[in-house]
């Protein structure tokens, strides 16, 4: 995670960006020490890397880069605004013992555009992570890769749209996607939790599981007992100064696996 020590939107490259609208950078703090807290108390440990000034969005480390059984692969990001992160990341991962670190060739938003699924990658593409960049990941990791085209300018990265709760079940918003990648979704994921717009709205989706525990946006009541009925204990977190740039509990948090 990243402490949103310079949290501001001063610019706008997605939809929820408004830099005319006032932002507090002490509620965006004392919010994300709140989903800090949370984790710290699940039992997880977490591992922070140091802000930078001057890159406001740096507190969504999700995006930083990808990282499975060891190996990291950083991103490349699409807009210049948050291209300076991809070194802070570099820097980090280079001193931490990982057993092979590099950043992507292609456009490459971390893990906003690829989530780990239980032996596979599902990767997202149609408005950050190239299409290409579902090759070099595959190539990298040495995994199946299955690419999934967002269509609606809300839902900008994979992690807005759909969230893994477990090795082989998710949780998605289908009207995210285009129709082939709804198509490939019902087959693959049938017993998928459906999220409905009003909760996809909230950002609901930008979830983080351990398997039984699943943090998400207070806000996603009706996904909240859609879980609890699937057996998963959801516990509601409040960032709602931070989703004013577009994230929320997933987009904060980035997970090493070793």
């Amino acid at each position: 995670m990243c402490r949103p020590s310079y949290f501001d939107v001063t610019y706008s490259i997605n939809p929820w960006m408004a830099p005319d609208r006032p932002t507090s950078a002490e509620t965006g703090l004392a919010q994300w020490k709140g989903l800090f807290d949370t984790f710290v108390e699940l039992g997880h440990d977490v591992e922070l890397i140091e802000p930078v000034p001057g890159l406001p969005d740096m507190v969504f480390a999700a995006n930083g880069a990808i990282v499975v059984d060891g190996k990291v692969l950083v991103a490349r990001f699409r807009h210049p605004q948050r291209g300076d992160e991809s070194a802070a990341y570099l820097e980090w991962f280079g001193r931490g013992g990982w057993s092979e670190v590099r950043q992507a060739r292609y456009v490459n938003e971390g893990e906003g555009d690829f989530l780990w699924a239980g032996g596979e990658m599902l990767a997202g593409t149609g408005f950050r992570s190239e299409s290409r960049a579902h090759a070099e990941v595959r190539e990298f990791f040495g995994c199946p890769v299955t690419g999934l085209t967002l269509v609606d300018p809300r839902f900008y990265h994979l992690d807005t749209a759909l969230a893994v709760l477990g090795d082989r079940k998710i949780m998605y918003y289908p009207a995210a996607f285009s129709p082939e990648s709804r198509a490939v979704l019902a087959e693959r994921f049938p017993d998928a939790i459906l999220a409905e717009e009003s909760d996809a709205a909230v950002f609901g989706l930008n979830a983080l599981s351990d398997g039984h525990n699943v943090v998400l946006p207070r806000a996603a009541t009706g996904l909240a007992a859609q879980l609890r009925e699937h057996g998963y204990r959801p516990l509601g977190a409040d960032l709602t100064e931070l989703l004013k740039a577009g994230g929320s509990v997933k987009c904060c948090t980035l997970e090493l696996r070793t």
